[in-house]
């Protein structure tokens, strides 16, 4: 509706859910008499700072394709579901998990990130970072009840950053990368309970054999690409690992 001005929305306290997507607002500051809130939408307008007044009950905010920089001001403490795709957000820096100790969902696609360093909200279990500039990967041993992690359409050359301590990993979208060899697929052993992994699109795709070489270093995968494991390629890559045990040896 072309809305530069949403003064009005103070008088209505016991709002609930707003939508406000699609206006051209660059001020969400009358919003902060809503305390009963849990559910914002305020995608696509003008905004540059998703920072607001602490909303008691907030539970998912969507600030997508707006013009946000940064994550700073984020602080609503039942806020389980946070979304700013397509914004233009460099850095992960500003959020803080003593002020997001329910965040479990955090939807950053689409923006010019460069790292994952400094990003402290470790309770999450669902972190969305695809279609970024991501060339490293730091910090991620604080992640240890994260489930589902989507780097596609990055930088990444190397798979280091990566823990044990990431014990509760099962989904790891990597398609649309820079990684080479399988020395560095060999570097998820680490994660105990990946079982779904995608590496479409990476140079070491392209290679032969691939999938028995990732499965032979990856034995407990369940899925690769979007094709489940079959009982007679677990069984070629099972050899090909005694094998390669065996040389080692």
């Amino acid at each position: 509706r072309g809305l530069t001005d949403i003064s009005l929305l103070e008088r209505f306290i016991h709002l609930r859910y707003v939508d406000l997507s699609k206006n051209k607002l660059q001020d969400l500051s009358p919003l902060s008499s809503l305390t009963q809130l849990l559910w914002l939408k305020v995608d696509g307008n003008l905004l540059t700072s998703a920072s607001m007044q602490e909303l008691p009950y907030l539970q998912v905010i969507s600030f997508d394709r707006n013009q946000i920089k940064d994550l700073e001001g984020i602080i609503h403490p039942l806020l389980a579901n946070l979304s700013l795709k397509e914004n233009k957000i460099q850095t992960v820096l500003g959020l803080s998990h003593d002020q997001l100790s329910s965040l479990q969902v955090l939807e950053l696609r689409g923006n010019e990130i460069k790292t994952t360093a400094g990003l402290g909200v470790s309770k999450l279990k669902k972190l969305y970072l695809a279609q970024n500039t991501i060339c490293s990967l730091e910090g991620l041993e604080e992640f240890e009840e994260l489930e589902t992690l989507h780097l596609r359409n990055n930088k990444l050359e190397a798979l280091d950053g990566f823990s044990d301590s990431m014990k509760c990993l099962q989904y790891l979208n990597l398609r649309s990368n820079g990684i080479r060899s399988f020395q560095e697929v060999e570097k998820l052993q680490v994660l105990p309970m990946l079982q779904t992994l995608v590496l479409t699109d990476n140079p070491c795709a392209e290679e032969p054999d691939y999938r028995l070489e990732v499965l032979s270093r990856l034995p407990q995968l369940q899925r690769l690409d979007k094709e489940l494991i079959e009982e007679d390629e677990r069984e070629e890559a099972e050899q090909i690992r005694q094998t390669r045990l065996e040389k080692g040896k």
